[in-house]
């Protein structure tokens, strides 16, 4: 059960790191240096397309991750 939860939460980890990764920063390109606090003040825009999927997947998968550590704690 043990090597189990452990090969488990290796490979969510790596997951994790991997779409962490493809994930484009919060100002991104010169145009984000430019409107950065601009878009602080009116708002955040909503994240759209491969952006908001990568997001879900990040917290689906830190989620995971904090499961299988307690799990792996605990058995």
């Amino acid at each position: 059960m043990h090597a189990l939860l452990m090969t488990l939460l290796l490979i969510v980890s790596l997951a994790l790191i991997v779409v962490v990764l493809l994930q484009s920063g919060k100002s991104a390109g010169l145009s984000g240096a430019i409107s950065g606090g601009a878009e602080q003040l009116f708002g955040k825009q909503k994240a759209r397309g491969l952006d908001l999927v990568l997001q879900r997947v990040t917290i689906v998968l830190s989620i995971l991750f904090f499961v299988l550590a307690i799990a792996i704690v605990k058995f």
